[in-house]
Parts: structure tokens; C-alpha cells; sequence
């Protein structure tokens, strides 16, 4: 079925023949099946089946989450007023959860739900805008009303048939199938915005009519539009005087007076109404017009006509501000409603809360400050505010509990303190580390007791300062104490440093005396780091001149170091020449320095480059001979410590010896006197490390040597092997110790004579000897022979036959696979 992948003689075939069948799209079952047949032989092989069912499961669970999310779109798409939250988070969640959104069928319903999230949020869209025309539309009707009422006659036709199409519109926004998913402050804000725009159209037409009215009829009464009424009554005015007689002639004085009147009040309005102020232009335009109806007969029709342009522009800009005024109240009324209406988690706190409410209210009376007050939305506002100091309220409620609880528990450590230090107080010898670790605690605990008032604080801090200085006072006192006494055991290290003999066994009592004060008075960090310094400033510079002294007087060296580091230099270079029988002669010459002599070590032992370093041209110097002391043997003699016994005999032996005790015989007494007993001059710091440096650098070079060489021998005896030439099989030396020669003899008649059959047996017998591990396909067989060696009581055990063992592998046909095993089993026993 498989396409022989079980049969397959390597891994790399096995898997090319597993990829080959997999490609067919097996059932599950079946792959499942080879799997379990392919995972105890074949890792690697069973890597790719393993992949396989893993992505046929994670296909069955994207089908279940497919379907898990299918549902809960189409649930969505069923409601008929769909959240636009909802149907972004389906997207977001699914994608966390990985649904496979580019498949069917959720790669369908994420297409129709962004379309119906588009077609609501088109709808909302065209609702602000819808009411933003609304806005507009308004603001052409208030700017109209400060124009002439000739102008507002004629943009009337276009303007009606704007707001007709505009409430058409209207009238068909909540008609769309999507209207009831919408957020539900679009109606009423929609709803509003007609309610608003109607009422002005209505009194915009009904002015408009009054107007032509009055334009018509000079008895008709006059618009309630400020800036029309103007006009027409100048109209009249105008239309009156050129039907009345002339003017009689007024007194040139009281025309320059009434001149200068009206000139004075025009001045005023103006400047008004250049900087743009609401409330002060609609005060000069009041001024303005109570000098016309006192001095208007006096003055002439130029100066009435400026006059009247000045106030019909002060109505224009009246009705700018008021309009201007009204659009930011009604953002400060949503700014105040809004305040309670946030999202759940992002509630504003009392603290925030009260700055956003000073901040609001101080905004509206810079408002109002501008244009003429609306008291209609002052009331929304102020309504919005108060619902809103509520938890501005509970806010300062629990401030106020939380400024009295810690006013209680500041008291309650003021009164703790004090009572500790009445307890301080009446102990004899107190512990001042304990003391100085308590005041901390105190501290500590001060600080973290919580928020008060600048108020609170000022009044309870100086009884906190006057408790704690009187609970330190002790401390305090002990502190100076200590501080002086450390500073006499500052003079006496002084003094100590400044002789001319160091005296050790004074500068510990002192530096014992220094440690027993730091533990018993605890001082500032700084301030003890400091006095430290100073104590062991002076004890240190006179070690440091005695060590000086020390290495100048160890700077010589001597002819015994000198002949040491010639060795150690000889002994580095055989080291990295790499020549084992170099190095064992470096290492000879190494040690008859050590003791003391110049061992002859042959020249052609030690190679060229071994040779220490000598100057040009100068020969080298043999050291002279080092004199040997005579030294006294030493003969162990135990005396008897028994009554009536003399110390000076030794005592009588005994058969067997106590505990502790040696035994003395002849051995230890006697000495050879052809090897005469002597001691080794003691090296310095420099020869000792360089002849330490170098037989440790020399005995790795002949460990990695030795390893390099016992590799050497195995690939020749594999060679040996395959081609069944017992010449090439390497020499007794090269095979180690654990090879002897009627072993190696046994081998080279294995290999000369013709090839037997398998030695599986005994190649599992060798790896057993070894303790190396069986490849895989073998495991059984080591296993069931294993058992029937321990039913072989008397035969001798894979450790002892290792030898006859490879000989009769070494007899056996050659295999690679066969041949790698024996490489790895006789690694192990050739270096035991």
C-alpha cells in the first residue's frame, strides 16, 4: 500500500517513498495505521505522517470553528437592528479565535456583513449630513434677516425650494431599510433639527410678509426682524419728508449740539462694531438710537444716514453673535450631558470630574460674556451639571471620611511613638541598631499613612517632628559618643601606620575594637563610609609599603627559579611541537629541576625548537650545581607512657595496633643509602606558576596524543578488516595496553583466514562489554541474548571474552553498518 516504504533499506528512501504515497491523499485511518507501525522504527518518517494528521486535525477544527462562526455571523445578519460593535467585533474575535475568514463560508457572510456595516454607516453619514444642512440652512436665514428685507425678498424662492427639498429628504431618511440599526441619537437629533429649521422658516416667511405689508400699507405694522424695521421706517421717514413741507431753519448752535451729540454716540457704535462685540455694540446702538429720537430733528439727512447704516450693522452683528453664541452653548450643553453618558471602563473620576465642570461652567460665562444669554439652554446645562456633581459629591464625601481616617491614624502614631520612647527609656542597655531600625520604622509608617490636607498637615507635622526628635534624642546622644570615639581609633591608626614596624597583632584589636563599635552604634551610611575610609586609609598604606618591601625583596631570583623556568620554557615548546617523546623528556628534565639537579637529558630527545632562548652570539651557561644540605633521617620511635616504663624505649609490639596508633617496623626505620635524603629549595610565585602552567599544557598535549593515536590505530584495524590483510593490522603498541600479544595474534590468524559467517552474536557481546548502545533494529536480539547469558552461570561474561569476541567478528564477512558498530564498542574498551 505504502509503495514498499517498510521494506526500504535507508530512511532517506523510506521517506521519499512515505512522500510519494501521501501525495495519493490517503484516508486518515490509513495513515493513521502506518503511523503507529513506523513510529518505533523510523522517527523521521513518522515526522511526516505525524504532519499530515496534524493538518487534517487542524482542518477538522477550522471546519468546526467555520461553522461555530458561520452561526454567529448569520445571526447577526438576521436581527433587525444589527449593533455596528457587534458585527466589527465578529471580525476581530474570529480572526483572534483562527476561523478561516478567506473560506466559504465565512469569506461570504464577512462580505455581507461589511456591506450592511457599509450601508449603516453611509446612513449615518447622510443623517449628520442631513442635519448639518439643517445648520446651514438656518444660518442662511439668520444672515438674511440682518440684510436688507429687499435681499431677503430675493432669495426667497431659492431658499423655500431648499428647505422644501430638505424636509423631502428628511421625510425619506427613516424610510431605508437600515434606519432602525442606527445609533439612536441620530433620530432625535434628525427629528430636532426639522423641528428647529421649520420654526425659523415659518418666522423668516411670516417677517418676510409683514414686510411687504408695511411696504404696501404705511399704517401696517412694522417686522419684529430689528434690521427691516430699520429700514422701512427710514423708508417712511424718507417717503415723509419728501412729502412734508420744507424744514423751518434750525439755530446753527443747537445743530452744532445735536451734531455733536449724534457724531459722539456714531463714534462709539462703530468702534463697537469693528472689535466685534456683542453686548457692547447693542449698548452704543441703544445709545445711538435715544440721540436720534432726542436730536434727530436738529441734524441733517447725511449724518441721519450714517447713523442708521451704523445700527443696521450693529443688528447684523447682534444677530451674528447671538447665532455664534447659541452654536457653542449647545456644545458645552453636549459637553455637560455627555459627561455621564462615557462608555462603561472609561467613567470619569471626582477629581476629573470636578475640573471638567469648572471648566465647562467657566467656558459658559465666557459665552455669554459675548452675546445675548439663552436662557432655554442655560437650563439644559445647568441641569447637566448638577446630575453630573453628584459624583463630584460622593467624590468629596470619601475624600472627607478617607482626610479624617488618616487624621486618626497620624494621631494613633504619635501617641505609639511616644509610648515607645517611655519604654526606650527605661531599659538600661538598649540595642541601638534595634532602636535606629524602630525610628525608621516610624518613619516609614508616617509616610504611608495617607493624604492630607495643607490644612491637617500643618497642624499635626510639628507634633510628629517634636515626638520624633524626643524618641532620637538617645540615639542621637549615642551617635555622638561613638562618633568620637571612632575618631581616638582613627589618631591610634594613624599612629600604628606611621611606625616603623607594623604591628599586626595591634591593628587587629584595633580593627576588632573598630568592628564591635560599627555593630554597636549605627551611624549615617555616608558618615560611617566616610570614617571607614579614614580608619583603614592609613593601616592600608602601611601594608602596602611592607608588601612593596616584600616583592622588592622577592624580585631576585634565585639560581633554583631560574633553572625551573629554563625547564618550564623547554617543556612549553615540546608541549607545542607535539612530539610524546619530547614532552616525556621535558617533563624529566622538568622534575630533576624541581629537585633540585640538572637532570642530562639527551639532545636528541629534546627538539630545536625546546631550546631556551639565549642572546646572540653568547653560548648557554650551565647553572652551577645547588648545594644540598644533609638532612637528618627521621626514625619514628613511639614511647611508652605506661607506669614504671621509660619514655626514651621504645615499647613492645604488639599484634595488633590500637586505634590511632601506627605501626613500626624495620621499613620505616631504614633508608637506602644510595638515594640520600634531601629537600628542594622553596620556588617563587613566577617559577611556580610557569612550571605548573607547563606539565598541565603537557599533559593535555600527551592525552590528546594518545586519543589521537588510539583513533589511528582503530581506522587501521577497520581497514585491515575489510580488505583481510593482517599486515595492516597496527602494532601491539599502537593497540594499548588492553590488548596483549597472543590477543593480537588471535586477531591477525582471524583476519588471514577466509571469511565465516555473521558474528551477530558476538558483536552484540562486545557492545555489551562495552556498555555502548544497540542500534534500533537489534535491540530484541541483545535483549534475548542477554537473558540466555543469565542462564549461563559458569560461562565467562561479555567484560572477559571482548577479545575472542572481536576475533570472531574480525573472522566474519565485512559490513559497513557491522564495522561502525565495533568502531564505537572497541572506542570504549581500548582506553579502559
Amino acid at each position: 500500500m505504502t509503495g514498499g516504504a517498510f521494506t526500504a533499506t535507508t530512511a532517506g528512501e523510506r521517506a521519499a517513498r512515505l512522500r510519494a504515497w501521501l501525495q495519493q491523499d490517503p484516508a486518515v485511518e490509513l495513515i493513521q495505521k502506518v503511523h503507529r507501525e513506523l513510529s518505533a522504527k523510523d522517527k523521521g518518517a513518522a515526522k511526516l505522517l505525524r504532519g499530515r494528521l496534524d493538518e487534517h486535525k487542524r482542518q477538522r477544527n477550522q471546519e468546526g470553528m467555520a461553522h461555530e462562526w458561520a452561526d454567529k455571523a448569520q445571526a447577526l445578519l438576521d436581527l433587525p437592528r444589527l449593533n455596528l460593535a457587534d458585527a466589527l467585533a465578529w471580525q476581530r474575535d474570529a480572526a483572534k479565535a483562527g476561523a478561516p475568514l478567506s473560506r466559504e463560508p465565512l469569506l461570504g457572510l464577512k462580505t455581507l456583513l461589511a456591506e450592511r456595516v457599509k450601508a449603516i454607516e453611509d446612513l449615518q453619514h447622510r443623517a449628520q449630513v442631513h442635519r448639518e444642512a439643517a445648520v446651514l440652512l438656518a444660518q442662511r436665514i439668520e444672515v438674511l434677516s440682518t440684510k436688507s428685507w429687499r435681499d431677503a425678498q430675493t432669495a426667497h424662492e431659492g431658499l423655500a425650494a431648499d428647505v422644501t427639498r430638505w424636509l423631502a429628504e428628511a421625510d425619506t431618511l427613516p424610510g431605508d431599510a437600515h434606519w432602525a440599526s442606527l445609533d439612536l441619537r441620530f433620530a432625535p437629533q434628525l427629528e430636532a433639527s426639522r423641528a428647529q429649521l421649520s420654526l425659523v422658516w415659518e418666522a423668516f416667511s411670516a417677517a418676510l410678509a409683514q414686510a411687504r405689508a408695511a411696504v404696501a400699507d404705511p399704517a401696517a405694522v412694522l417686522p419684529q426682524v430689528p434690521v427691516w424695521a430699520d429700514e422701512l421706517r427710514q423708508a417712511r421717514a424718507d417717503a415723509a419728508e419728501a412729502a412734508a413741507p420744507a424744514k423751518p431753519k434750525v439755530d446753527p448752535e443747537l445743530r452744532a449740539q445735536a451734531s455733536a451729540v449724534v457724531r459722539q454716540a456714531l463714534a462709539q457704535l462703530e468702534r463697537e462694531i469693528s472689535q466685534g462685540h456683542g453686548k457692547a455694540s447693542a449698548g452704543a446702538a441703544n445709545a445711538l438710537r435715544q440721540a436720534l429720537k432726542e436730536q434727530g430733528r436738529h441734524i441733517d439727512s447725511r449724518l441721519d444716514r450714517q447713523a442708521h447704516a451704523a445700527l443696521a450693522a450693529a443688528g447684523e452683528l447682534e444677530g451674528w453673535q447671538r447665532w455664534r453664541a447659541d452654536q457653542l452653548r449647545e456644545e458645552l450643553v453636549g459637553k455637560a450631558e455627555a459627561l455621564l453618558k462615557r462608555p462603561e471602563g472609561q467613567a470619569l473620576g471626582g477629581r476629573k470630574m470636578q475640573e471638567s465642570l469648572r471648566e465647562l461652567r467657566e467656558q459658559w460665562k465666557q459665552t455669554d460674556q459675548g452675546g445675548v444669554p439663552n436662557h432655554a439652554l442655560w437650563k439644559r446645562f445647568d441641569e447637566a451639571c448638577n446630575q453630573a456633581y453628584k459624583v463630584v459629591e460622593g467624590w468629596l464625601e470619601k475624600i472627607k471620611t478617607e482626610a479624617a481616617e488618616h487624621r486618626a491614624r497620624r494621631l494613633e502614631l504619635i501617641e505609639e511613638l511616644k509610648a515607645w520612647a517611655a519604654a526606650r527609656d527605661a531599659s538600661e542597655n538598649p540595642d541601638w541598631k534595634a532602636v535606629n531600625r524602630d525610628l525608621h520604622q516610624f518613619s516609614e509608617r508616617w509616610r504611608e499613612a495617607g493624604h492630607l490636607s495643607e490644612k491637617v498637615y500643618a497642624e499635626l507635622q510639628p507634633m510628629w517632628k517634636a515626638a520624633m526628635a524626643a524618641a532620637g534624642a538617645p540615639l542621637d546622644a549615642a551617635q555622638g559618643d561613638s562618633l568620637q570615639r571612632r575618631q581616638a581609633m582613627i589618631d591610634e591608626a594613624t599612629q600604628l601606620g606611621a611606625a616603623a614596624q607594623l604591628r599586626i597583632d595591634a591593628v587587629k584589636a584595633l580593627q576588632q575594637r573598630w568592628q564591635a563599635e560599627a555593630h554597636a552604634v549605627p551611624l549615617d551610611r555616608r558618615q560611617e563610609q566616610k570614617l571607614w575610609d579614614a580608619f583603614r586609609k592609613p593601616i592600608d598604606e602601611a601594608f602596602a609599603r611592607k608588601g612593596a618591601a616584600r616583592e622588592q625583596a622577592a624580585a631576585a631570583m634565585t639560581a633554583h627559579d631560574r633553572a625551573v623556568l629554563d625547564a618550564a620554557g623547554v617543556l612549553e615548546a615540546a608541549s607545542a611541537a607535539g612530539e610524546a617523546r619530547a614532552i616525556r623528556a621535558a617533563m624529566a628534565q622538568m622534575e630533576a629541576a624541581l629537585a633540585g639537579e640538572r637532570a642530562a637529558v639527551p639532545a636528541a630527545e629534546v627538539p630545536a625548537s625546546a631550546a631556551p632562548p639565549t642572546e646572540a652570539g653568547a653560548e648557554p651557561v650551565a647553572p652551577a650545581p645547588l648545594p644540598v644540605a644533609p638532612r637528618k633521617p627521621v626514625v619514628a620511635v613511639r614511647g611508652d607512657d605506661r607506669p614504671g616504663m621509660k619514655r626514651s624505649e621504645p615499647a613492645a609490639p604488639s599484634g595488633r595496633a590500637r586505634p590511632g596508633e601506627r605501626r613500626e617496623g624495620p621499613r620505616r626505620e631504614e633508608h637506602r643509602p644510595d638515594r640520600p635524603l634531601r629537600e628542594a629549595p622553596r620556588l617563587g610565585d613566577a617559577a611556580f606558576r610557569a612550571q605548573r602552567d607547563a606539565l598541565e599544557h603537557a599533559q593535555s598535549a600527551l592525552r590528546k596524543l594518545a586519543a589521537q593515536a588510539h583513533g589511528e590505530a582503530l581506522i587501521q584495524l577497520l581497514a585491515a578488516w575489510e580488505q583481510r590483510d593482517a599486515a595492516r593490522l597496527p602494532a601491539l603498541a599502537e593497540l594499548g595496553g588492553r590488548v596483549n600479544a597472543s590477543l593480537r595474534t588471535l586477531w591477525s590468524q582471524a583476519l588471514s583466514a577466509p571469511a565465516t559467517a555473521d558474528a551477530t552474536d558476538a558483536l552484540l557481546r562486545i557492545e555489551m562489554a562495552a556498555d555502548v548502545p544497540t542500534p534500533a533494529e537489534h535491540i530484541e536480539a541483545r535483549r534475548a541474548l542477554q537473558l540466555q547469558l543469565l542462564t549461563r552461570r559458569n560461562e565467562a561474561g561479555p567484560a572477559q571474552t571482548w577479545g575472542q569476541d572481536a576475533a570472531r567478528v574480525l573472522a566474519s564477512t565485512y559490513d559497513a553498518a557491522q564495522a561502525r558498530r565495533l568502531q564505537q564498542a572497541l572506542k570504549v574498551l581500548l582506553r579502559r
